[in-house]
Parts: C-alpha cells; structure tokens; sequence
C-alpha cells in the first residue's frame, strides 16, 4: 500500500545483514566465553558462586533462568543453546522463513543471555553486556528476507549508536581534564586494561599526534553521530568515521566486544547505493516482489514504541550534570545509558601473583614463581596478545584492583584456589609454574609497569619496565589452616 511506503527501507539490506549476522556473531563469542570461563569464577564452586548469590538475591526479580535452579550442567545447556542459535543466524537460515523466525531466534539469545548477565555480579559488570542485550533485542525486529527492513527499527539501532558514542563523548567532556587539555592519550595505551600487540607502539607515537587522536575522538563522539540521522550520503559518511575509529580502538586495546558492536550498529545508517558504490561487488537490488505483511508492521510499531517511550530517562540522562555511565533504568536492560573512560589513569598498577614451595614464607624472591596471565601485563619480554572480542573476565578485574582494593572477596577465594591447585581455576591462566602442584604460599605484590622506550627495548628485549612497590596481600597459605604473616 502506498501510504506504507515510509515503513519499507528497501535501501537497506545490507545493512540488515551486516546487523542481523555481526549481532549473532557476538552472542556466539559472548555464550562461548561463557562457557569457557563461568564454571571457575561463578558455578558452583566458583570465586562468587551463583547458589549463594541467588540464596540472598531472590528478591531483585532481575529476569533470569537460574532463579530457581543453578547448576553448571544447566548453564551448559544454556550456552550450547545459545551458541546453536547464534550460528544458524550468522548462516543466514531463520532469515529464509516469515519475519517471526528471526525474531524469535534472536529474543531466545537476548533471554538466555540475560539469564547470564544477571547472576554474573562484578565479574558480568562491564557496560557491553548490557550493550549487546540492547542490541540483540532491537536487531531481533529486522525481520527476515521475507519483508523490507524496517525504517523505525533502524533509526532504534542508529539511537542505540547515538547514545553510546555521544554517552562516551559527554561523560569525556564532564570526567577528567586530560580530555578538555587534549593529554588522554599521553597515557591511555600504555594504561588501558588489557594492551593489546600494537598498544605499545601507539603509546611511542609523538605527543602531538596523541592530541590529534584526542582531537578526533570528540568529533567522532560529540559531533558525527548527529549526522547518523542525516539524510544519505552524510549518514553513511557519519557511520564510516565511527567505523574507522572504532577500529583504531580494535587495533590498539582489547575491549571485548564493544568496539565491535559500535562498528557493526553502525551499518544500521549504511545505505545500499553507498555501500555498493564503496564495495561493487555488493548488490544494489535485493528485494524483487517483496512486500511487508501488515502484521508484521503492527508487530514493529508497538516495539517502537516501546522503546521509544523507554528512552525518556536515557535522553535525560545524556543531557544532565550527574550523567550515569552504562546503567539500565528498567529491569528487561533495554535502553541503557552508556559511556566509558571519563578519566584516564596516569600510571600503571600491576598486581603480580607469585607462590612458593618453601616450607617458609620468608623464601628469598628467587624461590617465588609468578602466576602467567593470558591477557594482563606479567612477564615482561611477553608481547602482549589480542584477545578481543573474546572477553577475558578474570583478567580485567585485575586491572581494577589497585583502582579500588585487593580485599575482595573474589580475589580471597582466587588465592585459596591457587593454594588448593584446583585445576578450573588455573586454567583460567596461562602459566602454573608449578605445573599442578600446590604451592605452600601465595603472595599479591604491586608493581608499577610502563611501556619500555624503543632504545630500552634494543638494549634489554624487554617490553615493559617494572618498579616494586610493595606487597598488596603477604604470604597466605591453607596449611594447617589459613594464616596469613602479618
């Protein structure tokens, strides 16, 4: 019908596609990390075991399958669940049936994920779970190959990268004043949690060209996402300098999966005709016949408006003196405030974990063996590695320890578990240097680290120089009860 027609965005396919197969792509890596890593930090023996969290968390009514039962056989399920889904979307098979296929498939990821996020506390803390639970649910209104893509659903997904580009960029502009005096990135590679390959080279470039990067962020987050909702070419010009930038972010750091989320909405304001003009390849005509059932517009109307109603706090949020950083406002965790970063650390804390086998803890340091982490800075010779999307959870929350305090609790059962050997948790590690034997001792020492100079690097091979500080937690051992030296 024709009064229909500002429903149908027949000039967006491939950004249907691009939306619908990157989305399902990250839940795959989010269920896979899942299932690689929560057993050891929060199943049933984990660090902060879910049986004892929803023993005193009932009442929080946040929606989740674990609420009754948990058990680390059924989180299992839930991920090979989940991991099943996600990859018969990025094959593109429910996008072949009725629009209410893929729907379906994708509300099933955003509930079972869901279900994760909200008995994983500290350790599911990070502002890109909510991020990807947003997405997967208004992804999950795209339809299938059956109906144009709906114009409401991505201006929803554009709204999404407007408020976590503009989000970050306010809360820059509030937080600390290395990003008013253009110094943020002085410090940020060399400081950012988990360093990837090229962080270190980025750290060296001259200051000036650090200015610049900072230069280029502020317009990229407080100038270019208006643009998104330009008319074309300017909103797909809009959606390539986010692009772009996001990527600069993927080469230097590891931010699990947010980056990549950010490029993938991205393409929600990506039309065809530019898309193809860019990459020929890419068909201009996608759509011979096709037509959208009424239904199916009903259905995309009331989700609209759902989530348009649902963005009243989140617009305030972006526009208020005491802006809130990646927070839900509704228990379902759609339309969430974002941003990340409001201000940069100066320096380096490291906190190393070393065992001994002495029957001592007052072992000379060449008697003490340290712990090798997959992602955190340790050995210092040791490239660091690009993890991302892959999330490392453990890992990151060792970045935060020096920033807050090593008396978690969390962080005293880890130590526990490294005393009893217990093999989940080493294998959250890289290196037991005691190859499955039980140290006597265990010990957290702080380090100050930086990023070696090109010349000391020549000169040692050493990719990092590091600077004792003191001993964060002091020997502790489970023999014959758990003592700690004062």
């Amino acid at each position: 019908m024709e009064w229909l027609s500002w429903f149908d965005a027949r000039d967006y396919e491939f950004a249907r596609q691009v939306l619908q197969r990157g989305i399902a792509a990250l839940y795959l890596v989010a269920f896979l990390s899942t299932m690689n890593q929560f057993p050891a930090l929060l199943g049933e023996r984990g660090l902060l075991p879910v049986p004892a969290f929803l023993d005193v968390a009932r009442r929080l009514a946040r929606p989740t399958l674990f609420r009754w039962r948990y058990s680390d056989a059924l989180l299992g399920a839930v991920c090979w669940a989940g991991i099943g889904i996600a990859a018969t979307i990025v094959a593109g098979l429910p996008q072949l049936g009725p629009p209410w296929l893929p729907m379906l498939a994708f509300l099933a990821l955003w509930l079972l994920y869901m279900s994760i996020v909200n008995v994983g506390q500290t350790f599911y803390g990070f502002g890109w779970e909510i991020l990807l639970l947003e997405a997967g649910f208004t992804v999950a209104f795209l339809g299938s190959n059956q109906a144009l893509p709906p114009t409401t659903i991505l201006l929803l997904i554009a709204w999404l990268v407007f408020r976590l580009e503009f989000g970050a960029g306010m809360i820059k502009i509030r937080g600390g004043r290395e990003w008013r005096d253009l110094t943020a990135m002085f410090y940020h590679h060399e400081t950012q949690p988990m360093p990837g390959p090229l962080s270190r080279q980025a750290h060296l470039l001259p200051r000036p060209l650090h200015r610049v990067e900072v230069v280029g962020n502020h317009f990229a987050q407080l100038v270019v996402p208006f643009f998104l909702f330009a008319p074309q070419p300017l909103a797909s010009i809009a959606a390539g300098i986010i692009i772009v930038t996001q990527l600069w972010l993927v080469g230097t750091g590891n931010f699990a999966w947010l980056n990549w989320v950010a490029i993938i909405l991205s393409f929600a304001a990506v039309s065809d005709p530019v898309a193809h003009a860019v990459f020929p390849l890419i068909p201009l005509e996608w759509h011979a016949g096709a037509e959208t059932p009424l239904w199916w517009l009903a259905v995309v109307v009331l989700v609209t408006v759902l989530l348009l109603v649902l963005s009243y706090r989140p617009l305030l949020n972006l526009f208020s003196s005491q802006q809130l950083m990646n927070a839900s406002f509704n228990r379902w965790r759609l339309v969430n405030a974002y941003g990340a970063f409001g201000t940069v650390t100066k320096q380096r804390i490291e906190i190393v974990v070393e065992g001994t086998l002495e029957e001592e803890a007052d072992a000379p340091d060449d008697r003490w063996l340290e712990y090798g982490f997959k992602g955190k800075p340790g050995d210092v010779r040791r490239l660091p590695r690009q993890w991302a999307p892959y999330h490392l959870r453990l890992d990151w929350l060792m970045w935060f320890l020096p920033l807050r305090t090593v008396l978690e609790d969390w962080f005293d059962t880890f130590l526990d578990r490294l005393l009893e050997a217990d093999q989940p948790t080493l294998r959250l590690l890289r290196q037991d240097p005691f190859d499955g034997e039980r140290p006597r001792w265990v010990r957290a020492r702080s380090y100050l680290y930086r990023f070696a100079s090109r010349a000391e690097f020549r000169e040692t091979g050493e990719r990092w120089v590091r600077v004792l500080l003191y001993d964060a937690i002091p020997p502790v051992s489970l023999s014959p009860r758990r003592r700690r030296l004062p």
